[in-house]
C-alpha cells in the first residue's frame, strides 16, 4: 500500500531532520546558544543526570505512567506520534492538576519525558491530545532542553552577583525569553507534521485561549484565524508593535493568536507541502506498512 498526499493517510517522516522544519527565528536563536563557550557542556554533564534522577523519582512517585496496560489510548498517539516525527518513545506521564498544561525534560540522557496534565486531557479531543505530544515531542526533536536548562542557570547565576549583576540578569532573562518563544513555533511545527492537519493543532491553541470542557465543543477554528487575522493587522502600526512587544517581552510563549496564524501559515507554505512529498516518497520505496495510519 502506498502512501501519498491524496490517501488521507498519515506520512512517516523516516529520517526526518529538526533543522527541516525547525523555525527560522528558533534557528537563528539556537545557533547562537551554541556559540557560548563550555557551557552546554557543562550543563549536560554535571546538572544534567542530577535533574534527570530528580524529575523520574518525582514523577514516578506521584503521576501515572503511561504504557500498553496504563491509559492504551494516550500511549498509543504518542507511539504512533513518534513514529511519524522518527523519534524514540520516550516516558510520558499524566499528572493531576487543575491547570491545563505539558511539559517536557530532557538533557540527551537516558530519561526524557513528557508530563500531560489531567485537566489538559479533559479539554481535548485525542485527535488535540496527540498536537500536544508531538509539540512536546518537538522539545526532543530539536534538542531544546539543555538550553532552556542554560538559560535557567545563566539567569540564576547573574541574579546572584551584586549591583550591576541584576541588570545582566535582566538583560539574560529578556535574550532567553525570546529565544523560549521562537522555540516554541518550531514544536507548534512539530505538532503540525505529526497529525498532518493545521486545524487540529490551531484547535488546541484556541481551547487554551479561551475554552472549557463544556465550551469547547462550541468554538470555531475558522473565527480563531479570523481573530488572529485582527491581531496581525492592529499590531502592524507603530502603536500596535510597541504595545505588542510590550506584551509580550515577559512571556514564555508566544501568545495563542499569532502561533495559530504562524501554523496556517506554514501549512500553506510550499516548504511543508514539500516536505510531506518528500518523505511520502521515501516511505513508498523503503517501507512496507502493515496497515494505514489513523487519522484522529
Amino acid at each position: 500500500m502506498n502512501v501519498d498526499l491524496e490517501s488521507g493517510l498519515k506520512i512517516p517522516l523516516l529520517g526526518l531532520k529538526a533543522d527541516q522544519f525547525r523555525h527560522p527565528l528558533d534557528l537563528e536563536a539556537t545557533t547562537a546558544l551554541k556559540q557560548l563557550p563550555g557551557l552546554d557542556m557543562v550543563v549536560r554533564n554535571l546538572l544534567g543526570p542530577v535533574a534527570e534522577q530528580f524529575f523520574y523519582l518525582n514523577n514516578i512517585a506521584a503521576s501515572v505512567l503511561v504504557g500498553p496496560q496504563q491509559l492504551p489510548h494516550i500511549h498509543q498517539l504518542l507511539v504512533e506520534a513518534c513514529k511519524i516525527l522518527d523519534l524514540e518513545v520516550p516516558q510520558l506521564y499524566v499528572h493531576q492538576h487543575p491547570v491545563p498544561n505539558a511539559y517536557t525534560f530532557a538533557m540527551r540522557g537516558k530519561q526524557p519525558f513528557i508530563v500531560l496534565h489531567t485537566s489538559l486531557i479533559d479539554l481535548l479531543t485525542p485527535g488535540e491530545i496527540q498536537a500536544v505530544i508531538a509539540h512536546e515531542l518537538g522539545h526532543l526533536k530539536c534538542d531544546h532542553g539543555v538550553y532552556l536548562t542554560l538559560a535557567n542557570i545563566m539567569v540564576l547565576a547573574a541574579g546572584q552577583l551584586p549591583g550591576w549583576g541584576a541588570s545582566i540578569a535582566q538583560a539574560l532573562q529578556t535574550q532567553m525569553l525570546e529565544w523560549l518563544r521562537c522555540a516554541e513555533f518550531t514544536c507548534d511545527r512539530a505538532a503540525l507534521l505529526a497529525t498532518q492537519d493545521p486545524k487540529l493543532a490551531i484547535s488546541v491553541l484556541m481551547k487554551l485561549a479561551g475554552g472549557s470542557p463544556t465550551l469547547a465543543p462550541q468554538l470555531n477554528v475558522d473565527a480563531f484565524l479570523a481573530q488572529a487575522r485582527a491581531y496581525e493587522d492592529v499590531s502592524n502600526t507603530q502603536l500596535g508593535e510597541m504595545l505588542k512587544s510590550a506584551q509580550t517581552a515577559n512571556l514564555t510563549h508566544p501568545v495563542p493568536v499569532i502561533r495559530a496564524k504562524e501554523i496556517d501559515r506554514w501549512a500553506s507554505s510550499q516548504d511543508y507541502q514539500s516536505l510531506l512529498q518528500q518523505h511520502s516518497m521515501l516511505y513508498n520505496q523503503k517501507a512496507k506498512p502493515q496497515g494505514g495510519w489513523r487519522n484522529w
